[in-house]
């Protein structure tokens, strides 16, 4: 090899290593940043992922791109960023079912906690308990007492096994000593649907998604299961005033690969939590029935690790068994 092909090399080598330095060296983001949400358009987790990515995306100076990809009960588009490089430009938005994923599923091909960083705590939403009009009970006493009254009698609806409804359902079973029928659907609407014409009797899921129909006069409420009465639905009493001592809900997170750099980490959450002190932003989830929370990373590795213990319990006591 000549000296000149051997300098030419050396020239190449070290100017691409200085345009990798020099990139490096950009202050984060540099780039536009991907959110990955595991479900279809329209749901709570895209909703709310796209106000923050919004918000996001204006204190940080760069485009922050939301890509559906729904599968598998979250689990594709939760895999995909496991594996994404830990460079801070993809995230993934998750909700309470990854938390009970790792339980449910033995061969997860990842894990909910170790596989990723976490990032922000963005909102919590507790869940209310519906039922058909013509169910003989009008509060979460009343229903309990009815379903011991006639055991397996009474049927309940779910957005599928191991969502938040659901889980929350088997608590509330757990909790009472009451047996209710499962009825898994593929989604909140076909549940809602049946809950209306009075094919099954129970029904939880977000106030976002229920008081619609709640105030149409197509269902009733029989509880908010929280810790108190929410701001969009004042009227709601928690199960806790009806003497049943229950509550669920679910939330949404965002989550980076393993590995990410802590200083973008760090940057994000950062970004997240003055948006949602703004009166605009938190006014337009409230109204929705949501608590806007913007966590830091510390607060939400503590809180996935709880939720993850919490129903991994739940599914152990209530023997829930799930195919995959």
């Amino acid at each position: 090899m000549s000296l000149k092909t051997m300098g030419y090399i050396l020239l190449t080598v070290g100017a691409a290593a200085f345009a990798q330095n020099a990139l490096a060296q950009q202050p984060y983001p540099a780039r536009p940043i991907r959110v990955v949400v595991p479900y279809t358009p329209g749901g709570i987790t895209d909703v709310v992922t796209r106000i923050v990515a919004q918000e996001v995306s204006k204190a940080v100076n760069q485009n922050v791109l939301v890509d559906n990809r729904p599968g598998a009960n979250s689990i594709l588009g939760v895999d995909i960023v496991s594996k994404a490089s830990a460079d801070g430009y993809t995230l993934v938005s998750v909700i309470a079912a990854h938390a009970a994923n790792q339980t449910l599923y033995p061969k997860l091909p990842y894990d909910a906690v170790k596989s990723f960083a976490p990032v922000s705590l963005l909102v919590t939403a507790p869940l209310i308990v519906t039922a058909t009009n013509n169910l003989a009970a009008k509060d979460a006493k009343e229903l309990v007492a009815l379903a011991k009254a006639k055991p397996g009698s009474l049927s309940f609806g779910s957005s599928g096994i191991g969502a938040a409804a659901h889980l929350t359902t088997e608590l509330l079973m757990l909790t009472t000593g009451i047996k209710l029928n499962h009825i898994p659907y593929k989604g909140t609407a076909p549940a809602l649907q049946d809950l209306v014409a009075g094919q099954i009797q129970i029904l939880m899921d977000t106030p976002s998604s229920m008081m619609p129909h709640v105030r149409g006069g197509r269902i009733k409420a029989l509880g908010m299961a929280s810790e108190k009465r929410i701001q969009s639905a004042p009227d709601i009493p928690t199960m806790i005033e009806a003497g049943v001592n229950v509550t669920g809900g679910t939330w949404v997170a965002w989550l980076a690969p393993a590995g990410t750099p802590q200083a973008a980490i760090d940057k994000l959450s950062a970004q997240i939590m003055p948006a949602f002190k703004r009166p605009d932003v938190r006014d337009r989830f409230v109204q929705m029935g949501i608590d806007p929370v913007g966590s830091s990373p510390a607060e939400l590795d503590q809180f996935l690790r709880s939720e993850v213990a919490k129903w991994a319990k739940v599914i152990k006591d209530a023997g829930v068994k799930i195919d995959g």
